[in-house]
């Protein structure tokens, strides 16, 4: 799931084009203006035609914060709808579907999505450029996904998605990462996520020992199934300190 409280501390490029990053508790303008013009590197590899950048890691790690100001910056540089945003949230399953799968308990796993659906919108932003597509989004009040609260313009040539599972090898999964131009993955020390998690299930209503259960028994267990694919991934980006960030080679 995206977080809306993650936050980007500190980032290097790799050794041979260095720069870091102060470890601020949000992304600074240099931060933005230089992760935007890696990001809009993805989308001039298509040309015309609309690009895919997805963002990945674990629960906690500050997804949605980076996805969100890649698409401001580039939207900046650029011109509006330049860039748009589409969340792997909004294609949660609903809550009446989760208790039909015994799912309620899992909420947020990578079964608990509409992975096919996902695909299926991907496979549209790339192969439908002129058209207008409407995107969903996962509502923290109602605890429901939510239809069509996103829209990529037609204009739009950079599409950033974010969300837990997005390189993960699985079915669906793997699918959907054939549509992305890259992959940039977002790590946090396990004790930060944590941290952050405890946050997001307090805000939401949860007692403070039902927020601890909650990310014990299921936000850190899918962090782990996340780790997996960060082999796959084709830039690391860490939000603590001065780690890197970097294309593989």
């Amino acid at each position: 799931m995206g977080s809306s409280d993650g936050r980007i501390g500190g980032v290097d490029r790799a050794p041979d084009q260095s720069w870091a990053l102060s470890a601020t508790a949000t992304l600074s303008r240099m931060d933005l203006v230089r992760l935007g013009a890696d990001a809009w590197v993805v989308a001039a590899e298509r040309g015309g035609a609309r690009s895919v950048l997805g963002i990945a890691g674990p629960p906690g790690a500050g997804k949605s914060t980076l996805a969100r100001g890649l698409v401001a910056e580039v939207e900046r540089v650029h011109g509006a709808d330049s860039a748009a945003y589409l969340p792997l949230d909004g294609f949660h399953l609903s809550n009446v579907q989760l208790e039909r799968l015994g799912l309620a308990s899992r909420k947020g796993s990578a079964p608990s999505f509409d992975v096919w659906g996902y695909e299926a919108l991907l496979r549209r932003v790339r192969e439908l450029p002129a058209q207008g597509i409407y995107v969903p989004d996962y509502d923290r009040t109602l605890h429901e996904p939510v239809a069509a609260r996103h829209l990529i313009a037609p204009a739009a040539r950079l599409v950033v998605t974010e969300g837990n599972y997005l390189a993960c090898d699985l079915p669906g999964w793997r699918e959907g990462r054939a549509l992305m131009g890259e992959v940039w993955y977002v790590e946090a020390p396990a004790g930060v996520r944590r941290s952050r998690l405890v946050e997001r299930q307090l805000a939401g209503g949860r007692s403070a020992a039902a927020a601890e259960a909650w990310v014990a028994g299921n936000d850190m267990p899918n962090g782990e199934l996340v780790e997996t694919s960060r082999g796959r991934c084709d830039r690391i980006v860490s939000s603590i300190g001065m780690d890197m960030l970097r294309r593989r080679q």
